[in-house]
């Protein structure tokens, strides 16, 4: 049996390795590996059907998949009334403090990313804004395009919606609850330590000189236009936490639906049918990919469910020292995200909250630790996804090698930070609310 898995795992990572040579998709690899791997299952007759395992795969994440894109929807929808670019110009104009204004910067980039789940949402949609602001505050090229990957990576590990956590958590069978602090904490503090790493020493501009530069405000959009969307997500967000028993359950995808009709009401620039159809299509083309990756990874997370796949990684880390355990989730991780993206988090995340659950530990804050340190990877091949994003949207024409220097002191820090998490979990539990 411990055999048949392991050729059944070797078959499985061939299978991916050469795919991602010749097709260069991490998701149509992640298929044909999780298609190899129940075909072994299906000649072994550990199950019985292979369209059944297959066709429940595509269906484990499909509500991560549905968050995606009514978040995606909410974001784009707002970002259409110019209301982002109308508070970045006020700032602007009222102070020209740098670090003021890099810390508003790196709160607006964590706000799409922390709501879709996805950071190349927040490079999307405010990416060359944020560039701007970061050059007229002194940046370099570099820099400003190692601030939007930070920040932007932040984003995606940022609550309410971090998808590495909502997979490990569905592939450990625990709930995602309890994880908007043990999240939210430790990326603050990194998010501060970071902005003073890319601020020290730069010199800002004059504020007319980075008022040109911006593009214009919105003449008729009132302030109530502005806060009345946000407002009424975070409302619906806190009746449904703090009143689950006196309303009917509205969940994420239907809150994200409410607040981008609100949005579109609020828009001084109604937009006709038209309009709306193509902010839709362009949102969809834009979290396609995303979209693509979440579904190939509940293939993928099936498929090493029904075939022993995912107990024999566990079982193999469990044997493991415990110290080489932590190091090999500092390295490890960010290699698997960069190749399998958010499937790192059912392969390598899901199979090790079993092992700490056999040690009694806090699972939300290993859960959170581990979670923290998988966006690092977004800057690595074969994907590179966030990190090549940002070096296009910043338009740096450096080489990328000196792109992930600018981006390696945040790294270190934010998986400082995570280790100590995973290291000393009990002493965080007070975070878990």
């Amino acid at each position: 049996m411990y055999l048949d898995t392991t050729i059944i795992l070797i078959a499985m990572v061939v299978a991916f390795v050469l795919s991602s040579i010749f097709l260069k998709s991490a998701e149509i690899s992640m298929i044909i590996a999780a298609s190899v791997g129940i075909l072994f299952g299906v000649a072994h007759g550990w199950t019985s059907s292979f369209s059944r395992v297959f066709v429940e795969g595509l269906f484990t994440n499909l509500d991560i998949a549905l968050l995606f894109v009514t978040a995606s929807f909410f974001v784009n929808f707002y970002s259409e009334s110019g209301a982002i670019t109308t508070l970045t110009r006020k700032l602007v104009s009222k102070s020209n403090n740098k670090w003021v204004l890099l810390s508003a910067m790196a709160i607006f980039m964590l706000i799409p990313g922390a709501i879709t789940g996805a950071g190349s949402i927040s490079v999307f949609v405010l990416g060359s804004m944020v560039a701007m602001i970061a050059r007229a505050m002194g940046l370099s090229e570099k820099k400003t395009a190692a601030f939007v990957f930070t920040f932007a990576i932040l984003s995606a590990a940022a609550p309410p919606v971090n998808l590495w956590a909502m997979m490990i958590a569905s592939g450990s069978d625990m709930p995602y609850v309890g994880f908007t602090t043990p999240l939210l904490v430790p990326i603050l503090i990194v998010g501060a330590l970071s902005i003073i790493y890319f601020g020290w020493g730069s010199k800002p501009k004059d504020t007319a000189e980075i008022l040109k530069n911006l593009p214009d405000a919105s003449k008729d959009i009132a302030w109530w236009r502005i806060i009345l969307p946000p407002a009424v997500l975070l409302g619906v967000f806190l009746v449904s936490y703090y009143l689950p028993f006196n309303i009917p359950v509205i969940g994420l995808p239907l809150t994200f639906v409410i607040a981008c009709i609100v949005a579109i009401i609020c828009n001084p620039n109604k937009l006709s049918p038209k309009e709306c159809w193509n902010i839709m299509d362009k949102t969809m083309e834009q979290i396609f990919p995303l979209i693509a990756t979440v579904l190939s990874v509940g293939v993928l997370q099936n498929a090493m469910s029904a075939t022993g796949v995912k107990g024999l990684i566990g079982i193999t880390f469990i044997t493991l020292p415990l110290v080489w355990i932590y190091i090999s989730i500092l390295f490890i991780a960010p290699l698997l995200q960069g190749s399998l993206n958010y499937g790192s988090a059912v392969v390598f995340g899901a199979p090790l909250i079993f092992l700490f659950n056999t040690m009694g530990y806090n699972l939300t804050i290993i859960a959170s630790a581990m979670s923290l340190i998988f966006p690092i990877g977004d800057c690595l091949p074969p994907s590179r996804i966030t990190g090549r994003l940002s070096c296009e949207v910043v338009g740096y024409e450096g080489s990328y090698g000196s792109f992930l220097k600018a981006v390696l002191v945040p790294c270190l820090i934010l998986a400082a930070v995570a280790l100590v998490m995973m290291v000393f979990p009990d002493k965080f539990a007070f975070l878990v609310l």
